[in-house]
């Protein structure tokens, strides 16, 4: 019997569905890959959420056909070791992008109405904070979106059609056609986006190409009172920089649910930055996306392990 090896939880109707085909299933005893590396024997298949999977894992697999990354994004997977190997790497684009971009929208709300801070002061008695909480109405105001892939279109309609907002978008991708469609005006440059929003929110893959991180230029840009939320890749944004920026109070807010390195060590810095909204990586995790996105995950590895090519493969495999 085949075995599929599965580095961190998946939704149970993904596991039911790999048993159902013939396909055996086990977990990582612990979520490192040291761990992944060690145990994952003689698996013809595994499927790994945001741990990836990495060359001396790759090493480790000698049986090893398909690597399954529960999301779009295989930055953490070693895709050049296993395509020497002739290993399928597979992704699962766009079964979470709902529940992002709901979540970047609360997240908007939370940095705009200061949402974390209001519930601390009620809890320490201080039912007085609502004279000072200093929120902004978010009707009426440009919301510029840092690529208009899946989520960020989401995204778009929700504060355009539900809140009010202006939207404009930048990414130098996607046609123009998609643009006029969704009603979002385009924005000849990142750094034109940024003076002119009032609310920026990122939505570049690790991998796209053609946008700098935001930095402490790019901060400098943004009006007074500006926010920023992040819900792409940790990398997309210099920590120290968005630190400073919430200190001197150049920026307003901001709300971030990646990081540069997770979980953050107790030291860094972002952890008492004032203003700034913290989740921890939480953009895909309903039971819907999830259940979506590990099914479609188990869907990949079944046609693997039969000899069909899944459905999306991020390159070509040698086999």
């Amino acid at each position: 019997m085949a075995t599929c090896f599965i580095t961190q939880p998946i939704h149970p109707d993904a596991v039911a569905h790999l048993n159902g085909a013939g396909i055996a299933t086990c977990y990582a005893s612990r979520a490192t890959m040291e761990v992944a590396a060690a145990e994952i024997g003689d698996a013809e298949a595994v499927i790994t959420r945001d741990l990836g999977f990495d060359e001396a894992a790759i090493r480790a697999a000698p049986n090893l056909r398909l690597i399954a990354c529960h999301g779009s994004g295989t930055n953490r997977i070693a895709v050049a070791a296993a395509a020497a190997r002739g290993i399928w790497v597979t992704n699962a684009p766009n079964t979470n992008s709902r529940s992002v971009a709901e979540l970047t929208m609360g997240l908007i709300l939370a940095a705009a109405r200061r949402i974390p801070v209001a519930d601390r002061a009620v809890r320490d008695g201080q039912w007085d904070f609502r004279y000072a909480a200093g929120g902004i109405e978010l009707a009426g105001k440009t919301l510029g979106l840092i690529g208009f892939g899946a989520i960020a279109r989401h995204v778009a309609v929700m504060a355009g059609a539900g809140f009010g907002m202006r939207v404009m978008a930048w990414s130098p991708n996607v046609p123009d056609a998609i643009f006029a469609q969704a009603g979002v005006m385009r924005a000849d440059g990142v750094e034109a986006l940024l003076r002119s929003a009032d609310v920026v929110s990122l939505h570049r893959p690790a991998d796209a190409a053609g946008a700098a991180p935001i930095d402490a230029a790019a901060l400098a840009l943004l009006k007074p009172g500006a926010l920023l939320v992040n819900t792409s890749r940790g990398t997309a944004i210099d920590g120290a920089a968005l630190v400073a920026a919430l200190r001197a109070g150049t920026l307003a807010g901001a709300a971030l649910d990646v990081l540069a390195q997770e979980p953050p060590p107790a030291h860094d810095p972002v952890l008492s930055a004032p203003g700034l909204v913290l989740t921890p990586h939480l953009g895909g995790a309903t039971d819907e996306a999830l259940r979506r996105t590990a099914m479609l995950c188990a869907r990949q590895v079944v046609d693997a392990l039969a000899g069909r090519a899944p459905a999306h493969r991020v390159q070509a495999s040698g086999a």
